[in-house]
């Protein structure tokens, strides 16, 4: 094979990679992109549930406001590259995008393909060179980048951006290549743990009540007795625990897991105060005074969850509920207001959308992203210490990280 040469290589294909090739590629640099997978962006296709949340359409101080590490490191790449450049970029590409609760962007199309066509339409019209290889390490010499080492040969280059992920989805390639090149390049990377996860709990109930969703509840998650998360949404019982929107967005909120004990308590009724609830109970217990207190509760719980709600009550199911006592009427009333998950720990890395952790940013200059050990390496996307809560701050890190990078090279 004739030796490769170019002046750039970016190794990765994900959200990062494609946006940080074609912008550098766009200013008229020779950019070859390396990636093992024959498709590009295979993790942007499967991201918010198949619809892809491009970004958080906010200003840059929410944007950091959702970004529970060191956000402050992102504040010149989020200027250079902010939510609404994000926006002007797609849409002038051809791809019409809306925003929905919560400032969520989505394309119109629902369709996460769409992204990562527009992404991949936009390299080849830049003039971007591709590789379908693995890259194994960073050539350099007197610390400064000389060339890339893969599986189909020696790339010789003056710059190099690792835009490799993270340990999340290791089907689609994530499987933390770009921690080891880093590391053996003199590179701190911090432990990585599953960010945007689901939960495990040791409550028989969760498994007794696999499958069966819960719309419109407020979910609290506590840290050692303290408040550390509050929203309302949807969320979901599985054989192990928990999961769903509201579930994913509490688990990154849980960064010490394993030294703190961390609990969970679900408002099911969050349009009533507890005042209101009591007058709505009252009105139900009324209506089935004369039956067991088991085959009283369907107006205001699911079939799955009714005998749950009896057990935790303490009330016995074949209590008449026109003698069952104020007390346990409150029981009730504040198992509905606070039904209790106990927290034991997080799914596997590769279960999670994120990961937290990698590559420190203190080894990093936030104004280009290039290493602060080695001359013309660069980092961009989740190979970073950076990680987001949900609602497209965690591809809005990517972007802004991979333009700053195309931009400095």
């Amino acid at each position: 094979m004739s030796p490769l040469s170019t002046d750039v290589v970016v190794i990765g294909g994900g959200a990062s990679g494609m946006m940080c090739s074609a912008v550098a590629a766009d200013r008229g640099l020779k950019v070859m992109l390396v990636e093992p997978n024959k498709i590009l962006g295979r993790k942007l296709r499967i991201t918010g549930k198949g619809r892809c949340n491009v970004t958080n359409n906010c200003d840059v101080k929410e944007i950091l406001s959702n970004i529970p590490g060191d956000g402050r490191f992102l504040y010149s790449a989020l200027n250079k590259f902010s939510p609404q450049n994000t926006i002007e970029f797609f849409e002038g590409l051809g791809l019409p995008l809306k925003t929905e609760r919560g400032n969520r962007v989505f394309p119109v199309s629902d369709n996460a393909n769409d992204v990562a066509g527009t992404l991949i339409r936009y390299i080849k019209k830049c003039g971007v060179e591709l590789l379908q290889a693995s890259a194994k390490r960073i050539i350099t010499e007197d610390a400064q980048v000389t060339g890339v080492e893969t599986d189909k040969g020696i790339i010789s280059c003056r710059a190099a951006v690792i835009c490799t992920g993270g340990l999340s989805y290791p089907l689609t390639g994530s499987k933390g290549a770009g921690y080891k090149m880093a590391q053996e390049l003199g590179h701190t990377v911090t432990p990585c743990r599953p960010s945007l996860v689901p939960l495990e709990s040791d409550d028989d109930y969760c498994a007794q009540m696999q499958g069966f969703s819960l719309k419109n509840v407020v979910l609290s998650a506590f840290e050692d007795g303290k408040l550390i998360y509050k929203e309302l949404g949807e969320m979901l019982f599985t054989h192990f625990g928990v999961s769903g929107p509201l579930v994913l967005s509490a688990s990154s909120h849980m960064r010490n897991m394993g030294k703190s004990e961390y609990k969970l308590s679900i408002d099911l009724k969050p349009a009533l105060d507890e005042k209101k609830l009591d007058t709505r109970i009252l009105r139900d217990f009324e209506k089935y005074a004369n039956r067991d207190f088991a085959n009283a509760l369907g107006d205001l719980a699911g079939k799955t969850m009714i005998p749950v709600l009896i057990e935790l009550s303490g009330i016995p199911p074949e209590t008449k509920v026109n003698s069952i006592t104020r007390e346990q009427r409150h029981a009730l009333l504040h198992l509905l207001k606070n039904f209790p998950v106990n927290i034991i720990g997080t799914r596997p890395i590769d279960e999670a959308i994120v990961t937290s952790g990698g590559v420190s940013t203190k080894e990093v200059n936030p104004r280009t992203m290039e290493s602060k050990l080695i001359s013309g390496l660069h980092f961009a996307g989740e190979v970073l210490d950076l990680d987001a809560y949900t609602g497209g701050f965690n591809l809005q890190i990517a972007w802004s990280t991979a333009y700053t990078a195309a931009n400095s090279i």
